[in-house]
């Protein structure tokens, strides 16, 4: 019978990161071969150190030069070896220029499988921000990227965790200039991606709740005009063409709401102001074993004309090579992929 459950590709990210190691734990799960067809994009060599270093970790591989080669078989790892870094003189944990360059090139070529429809989906481990510009490659990270290699102006980051998913406005921008861009234009435009967002997971009538950018949403204007002057009229704009959406809703509140079902989707303002709800829920540390017992969460960019899914953590360099680093939100991306482009194919998107 003929598999015709998604093709994902996945980087490696980082190769001095945990993005090696992690990627090797979730190919030891059965469950992401019943979602998808996975194959990884990344460097062979550093694959067969990791494993050599973690051998409860070993797989067989599968070298592959195309999609087409892959055999997706559980038990295995099929790796389009881009052959960039040696694995055996590699300093592991450590921010480089060649990971830096090799991690980048990982992304621009599953970006560029994907957008000659070779693949259904794309996932990206966690790359160094300071490793990919000493490489010369100026981006702020993965989103920066994907806008640029595909020509999508209209992009923007949602975060998940459960039943909390929050978009923003602005991501890799200072304090400062994120208030510049809370704009009725953009807040319109994040409105439309978030609920057209919801659509392409099967939710049928979303509902789109709107932070603030101030505090208690500026109580009429006792705290700032930005909800008078930009916000406001943006959601308003949004409901004239049959968005369910609400708010703003003060910031201190609307995640609470949204945890409790008020809300499909939240349109956060700000990085910091989406990111640390959502990771508060899905990054637990354990005390007694001075671990990360659990490191979950999704991190999707939308807007683009093909789907691309991210771990919702770092390149953990402190915990490279020592067998402990959670895969829990690379599962939870590949996850989210495969059911997007099953959305897509089936034409439940919008």
């Amino acid at each position: 019978m003929k598999n015709t459950l998604p093709i994902i590709a996945i980087t490696m990210g980082d190769p001095a990161s945990i993005g090696p190691e992690i990627t090797l734990k979730a190919f030891h799960n059965e469950e992401v071969f019943k979602k998808c067809r996975p194959f990884l994009v990344g460097d062979l060599s550093v694959l067969e150190r990791v494993m050599q270093e973690l051998p409860q970790l070993r797989l067989n591989t599968n070298k592959i030069t195309a999609v087409s080669e892959a055999k997706f078989q559980f038990g295995s790892i099929d790796i389009l070896d881009m052959n960039l870094v040696d694995g055996n003189k590699l300093q592991f944990g450590e921010v480089s220029s060649i990971a830096g360059n090799a991690a980048f090139n990982y992304v621009s070529k599953v970006i560029d499988l994907a957008m000659k429809n070779e693949v259904a989906g794309t996932v990206t481990n966690a790359l160094n921000k300071e490793a990919l510009n000493l490489a010369g490659h100026h981006y702020a990270g993965h989103t920066e990227i994907y806008g640029k290699q595909t020509n999508t102006k209209d992009y923007t980051m949602m975060l998940a965790h459960g039943k909390l998913r929050v978009v923003h406005i602005s991501t890799h921008v200072s304090l400062r200039k994120a208030t510049e861009l809370v704009t009725k234009k953009r807040v319109f435009e994040v409105i439309k991606i978030a609920n057209e967002a919801m659509h392409q997971l099967g939710i049928t009538h979303p509902k789109v709740g709107v932070a603030g950018l101030n505090p208690h949403s500026s109580e009429n204007g006792l705290f700032g005009h930005e909800e008078k002057d930009e916000i406001i009229p943006a959601i308003q704009e949004a409901k004239k063409i049959g968005i369910d959406v609400d708010g703003p809703v003060p910031p201190d509140t609307i995640f609470p709401k949204a945890i409790g079902g008020w809300y499909d989707i939240v349109v956060a303002m700000y990085h910091d102001q989406g990111h640390i709800p959502v990771k508060l829920l899905g990054f637990n540390f354990d005390e007694e074993t001075k671990s990360w017992s659990n490191v979950s969460g999704v991190n999707i960019t939308l807007g683009l004309p093909i789907i691309r899914t991210s771990v919702d953590h770092g390149t953990a360099f402190d915990q490279v090579l020592k067998g402990t680093a959670n895969d829990i939100s690379l599962r939870n991306a590949i996850d989210y992929a495969a059911r997007l482009a099953k959305n897509r194919e089936s034409g439940n998107a919008k």
